[in-house]
């Protein structure tokens, strides 16, 4: 089986720090004294409503952590799309570890899949525009790669991972710079490589442009202003459509042209998936 990786992701610690949280000081007091050490169960994970897969193989590591010699079946492949009833994960072994891993696995993949599912729905909803859907740095702190990973599982691109990833100039930077142009030319000067430009007005756009910006955040424009930016920048740098886009207005935003679409809500507002996971003794 090949191993769970993410970039800049610690499984073991993930699950270690997790696990610690849950079981305090005393553990699992609960199944320690009504299930008998030696009990065995068999359990089923499955999603309740229609989903974009995400986390598996994270729960499967709960699971492993507290029984090295757990059964455990994944029926669904990261990313895919499935309807309700779909059995997602059949598990077989020591009771009270299927117990205690039982609820850090399923918040897991609720909270993943539902990011993904959320996800998916916004990359639908500009099918066949040509914008390419971005996640935002709205996550949870401690579980953005894990937030990300989400994202791209529901079809999205990640933004920047970090603040090190480029240079983003937004109007609080321009306020203390001055102007646009002079908070590009900062950058450029600092030796900043990528230097992402947040516009709210058509007059920024060239300033901008001319200082060095290599990519632009058309900030709470509306379609039509969308378009005219759009026309003005030529392609001579990615575009992208950002701020307050919902899915009831995302598709208009995405026929102007504009290269990307932003959304901080497929992470910072993305529903909980409905997954449970019922058992049997055995």
């Amino acid at each position: 089986m090949t191993r769970f990786a993410l970039e800049r992701f610690d499984l073991d610690r993930f699950v270690a720090a997790t696990l610690e949280e849950d079981l305090g000081d005393h553990g699992d007091v609960t199944s320690a004294s009504v299930i008998p050490a030696d009990a065995r169960f068999s359990g089923v994970m499955d999603s309740r409503d229609g989903i974009v897969v995400a986390g598996l193989p994270i729960a499967e590591a709960f699971f492993r952590a507290l029984d090295p010699e757990m059964e455990i079946a994944r029926l669904a492949e990261e990313g895919q799309s499935v309807p309700a009833g779909t059995d997602l994960m059949r598990l077989r072994g020591n009771a009270r570890a299927l117990l205690t891993a039982e609820r850090p696995a399923l918040n897991t993949v609720q909270h993943l899949s539902g990011i993904a599912t959320l996800t998916r729905r916004y990359v639908d909803a500009i099918a066949g525009t040509g914008a390419i859907l971005l996640d935002t740095r709205k996550t949870i702190p401690g579980l953005r790669v894990l937030e990300k990973y989400a994202t791209r599982m529901g079809g999205a691109q990640n933004h920047r991972m970090r603040l090190d990833d480029a240079a983003m100039i937004k109007d609080n930077h321009v306020a203390v710079a001055g102007s646009v142009g002079e908070a590009v030319r900062r950058a450029v000067a600092s030796g900043v490589q990528r230097i992402m430009v947040e516009v709210d007005r058509i007059d920024q756009i060239v300033p901008a442009l001319d200082a060095g910006a290599t990519h632009l955040l058309l900030d709470n424009m509306d379609p039509a202003t969308l378009r005219e930016a759009v026309a003005l920048i030529g392609g001579r740098v990615p575009t992208e459509a950002s701020g307050g886009v919902t899915l009831d207005t995302i598709r208009a935003k995405a026929e102007t042209g504009v290269t990307y679409v932003s959304v901080g809500r497929i992470t910072q507002s993305a529903p909980a998936a409905d997954i449970g996971l019922d058992f049997a003794t055995l």
